[in-house]
């Protein structure tokens, strides 16, 4: 406490905190603290770079995909995420969760940077119900896209030392009655996806998966199955993708996202998934 500070001696909060302003939390803390923004962190000369990746956790490949048509049934996205993350050629973590509630009718995947990344997605998540509170009401989900590709701009100076963080957006829009997926660079560019889309080092093989699986009119069931399958390939053929692991009973992260909010799959259910996945593949004698 400054005892030469007015507010501070009297207990009361200061100025700042009481002034009408901005509905944007992260607006509010650039203008008055900018140094608690990640983005505004120093890092020591040689820690990103190429270097970076032995130093510091990444996560890896996210998958989201649409479900459903507007007007024949529950329409949304599904989201999932695997639970390994790397460092360099070594496993930092099997456990690591990637997927997030951003809000109520929304998620968010990470890929890159993961302490960066976690920290971003907070934020987020901060931003989304502080506007809410300050304006009374949802912020649209092209609003929310669009804070999200903002505060990676933020990002940008960790981004060219080497902690990039690219995520991936998705969510039920309440207006259009139906789900949709957004994609970014860490430069903070947003794009939308139409169908299903993926990120992270895994994202290539995932992408050629869904293509393959996906199809106009899933339900969400089927979505989820998709999701797993997806992720399942990706860590067959890249070695920072984790697959589902049935020795230490862990799964993929998946939820869903419709007009009832967003759901988080439960483990039981996954392991069914998998164990399904794998009987199948047995069965139709495939080799690697």
């Amino acid at each position: 406490m400054n005892p030469a500070n007015p507010a501070q001696a009297s207990g009361r909060l200061p100025d700042a905190f009481l002034r009408p302003g901005s509905s944007s939390f992260v607006d509010f803390v650039a203008e008055h603290v900018p140094d608690l923004l990640p983005g505004r962190r120093l890092v020591a000369q040689g820690a990103g770079g190429a270097g970076a990746g032995g130093v510091a956790p990444h996560a890896t490949t996210i998958v989201a995909l649409t479900f459903g048509a507007p007007g024949a049934g529950p329409t949304g996205v599904v989201m999932a995420g695997d639970r390994r993350a790397t460092m360099g050629n070594m496993i930092a973590s099997r456990e690591i969760e990637k997927v997030f509630p951003a809000d109520e009718y929304s998620a968010v995947g990470i890929a890159g940077s993961a302490g960066i990344a976690v920290e971003l997605v907070r934020l987020f998540q901060l931003e989304l119900e502080h506007y809410e509170k300050i304006e009374g009401s949802l912020l649209s989900l092209d609003g929310k896209a669009n804070r999200l590709s903002t505060m990676l701009r933020s990002n940008l100076p960790l981004a060219l030392q080497g902690l990039a963080v690219v995520p991936l957006f998705a969510g039920y829009d309440l207006d259009r009655g139906t789900g949709r997926i957004f994609s970014y660079d860490v430069t903070g560019g947003r794009y939308e996806e139409h169908d299903h889309h993926s990120v992270g080092s895994g994202s290539v093989f995932a992408r050629g998966s869904l293509k393959k699986l996906w199809r106009p009119g899933l339900d969400g069931d089927a979505a989820v199955r998709v999701a797993v399958e997806a992720l399942y390939d990706a860590a067959d053929d890249d070695s920072a993708t984790g697959g589902p692991d049935a020795v230490r009973r862990i799964w993929p992260v998946v939820a869903t996202v419709s007009a009832e909010g967003y759901r988080r799959v439960a483990d039981a259910r996954l392991e069914e998934i998998a164990d399904a996945i794998v009987a199948e593949r047995r069965a139709g004698g495939a080799r690697a």
